[in-house]
């Protein structure tokens, strides 16, 4: 099944099965704005919880905030967003249509890349056993042509992008014969950029409202209240803080479902470290962050790093953590040497000496800054890719088949279901009995479905449940073996 046909399913899997709505959905909903329905949100939530506990919990030297959305305007003049959180824009006349034009760039870049695995399918059903993939891609002629057009074409974007090269950005769109997906034409406008904050009003009147910003990122709200988390938790360089919250960037073209949207939620952890150790902690976190996802079980062949050409103003030193989708390698997690930019612009703009005593060099100085930051929303919908299985359920000429989520049991909205296997004798009362006693523990659901092979209250049928000895003193021993391998068998030897 192509890929694309994998996606739709999974996209209509969450709305049919209580993970995310369109958001306004009876008013036919709102672009690139959704919501997170019962088993979401339970989701959603053991994402950020499992996040916070391996980053703030078992780290001594991070700390948690949790910063408001609503900050002083001069921030985001200091952080540089006023005047460069901008995306290159370009509309087709024809269609009226609104588009990136790096996105549209990227997307011809991608066309190389599947004429390229098309190849290479085509040549393995042929040669059969004895296809030799890598001889292939290196002696196929026409294979080495689309690689060259493919590099050429990528070493001129990020020219043309680095130096914020409009016009030759749509020269590129031009060259390429690039079309609009919905008019089919080249008809295209200049170039332009576009700010992606929303921008508000604060105050009583309309004469006195100052205007403001909904924060497009959550690192600043850390920056501002570096001295405050130091000074009061008497922090050591090394530390970090960490915040989980809302960001808010308004997206021109915002698709593929959760993955681009106008309102989303980030993890973001801030590193100060010594100047000058900046790119060593750069190198550990790196390695520490990639760990944290493969320890995730969904195979370390579909991460990969992928190292920023065009870095930030800020950074001298970028990756992304990339995720197999089914739409291809996307980013689910930057890494960023930030170096001592945000602190000295806050400290430059506020007038407030923004810096740090170290004892044992016996001076002061500004320090530098490791960044993680992964969005929630992607990284939920990763998840969900990772997990999303449609199994092959045919048997005898006939066609079945059956969609199962495997998802990790860290991360499960439901631990356990209990399920009485048949509906009488008061075995559907003995089955909520159990849930009671364990729904303290997990996300516990109950159902009266007959369903063969899981947990059922007749291991325990005949006994009253209060007569059990240490029943649930043994479920509370046992725990966390039961999350950490996310077995039925080890609660029914409890249970027996």
């Amino acid at each position: 099944m192509a890929q694309e046909d994998v996606f739709k399913k999974l996209v209509a899997h969450c709305k049919e099965y209580g993970f995310v709505f369109p958001s306004s959905d009876i008013y036919d909903g709102l672009g690139a704005v959704y919501d997170y329905g019962q088993n979401g949100v339970e989701l959603k939530n053991n994402i950020k919880r499992y996040w916070w506990e391996s980053m703030v919990r078992l780290h001594e030297n991070i700390v948690g905030i949790d910063s408001a959305i609503f900050m002083h305007p001069t921030i985001w003049k200091a952080s540089g967003h006023v005047d460069a959180f901008n995306d290159p824009l370009i509309d087709n006349k024809d269609s009226k249509k609104r588009y990136r034009a790096d996105v549209l760039i990227e997307d011809q870049i991608a066309k190389y890349d599947e004429k390229i695995e098309k190849d290479v399918e085509k040549a393995r059903k042929r040669f059969g056993e004895k296809f030799d993939e890598a001889l292939f891609r290196e002696t196929n002629p026409q294979i080495q042509e689309h690689i060259r057009k493919r590099e050429a074409l990528h070493e001129r974007m990020s020219n043309a992008l680095n130096a914020n090269d409009l016009n030759e950005v749509r020269q590129i769109i031009l060259d390429e014969k690039i079309v609009c997906p919905i008019s089919g034409t080249c008809n295209w406008t200049e170039v332009r950029q576009f700010n992606l904050m929303f921008a508000t009003e604060m105050g009583s009147t309309a004469e006195g409202a100052s205007k403001i910003y909904l924060r497009p990122e959550t690192a600043q709200g850390i920056f501002v209240n570096f001295l405050n988390v130091q000074k009061t938790g008497r922090m050591k360089v090394p530390f970090g803080i960490a915040q989980i919250g809302k960001a808010f960037r308004n997206e021109i073209v915002a698709r593929q479902f959760i993955f681009r949207m106008r309102e989303f939620e980030q993890m973001e952890m801030q590193f100060f470290v010594r100047p000058g150790s900046e790119l060593e902690w750069f190198k550990k976190w790196k390695t520490t962050r990639m760990r944290w996802h493969q320890l995730l079980g969904f195979g370390e062949e579909n991460y990969r790093f992928h190292d920023h050409e065009k870095l930030a103003h800020y950074a001298n030193a970028a990756t992304d953590i990339e995720f197999k989708f089914p739409f291809g390698f996307k980013e689910v997690e930057g890494i960023h040497s930030r170096t001592d930019f945000d602190l000295s612009q806050h400290q430059q703009y506020s007038g407030k000496k923004i810096q740090y005593f170290d004892t044992e060099l016996n001076e002061s100085y500004v320090p530098y800054v490791i960044e993680t930051s992964i969005g929630v929303d992607r990284m939920f919908l990763q998840i969900m890719s990772a997990a999303y299985c449609e199994e092959d359920l045919s048997k005898d000429g006939k066609q079945d088949s059956r969609v199962v989520l495997r998802l990790p049991a860290a991360l499960a909205p439901v631990k356990m279901a209990i399920m009485p296997l048949v509906k009488k004798d008061g075995l559907p009362e003995k089955a909520q009995e159990i849930m009671n006693l364990l729904k303290e523990l997990w996300a516990t659901g109950c159902t009266k479905k007959v369903t063969e092979g899981v947990l059922g209250a007749e291991f325990i049928w005949g006994e009253d449940l209060n007569k059990i000895p240490g029943l649930a003193e043994a479920v509370k021993a046992n725990l966390d073996s039961i999350l950490e391998k996310g077995m039925l068998e080890t609660v029914k030897d409890i249970l027996l």
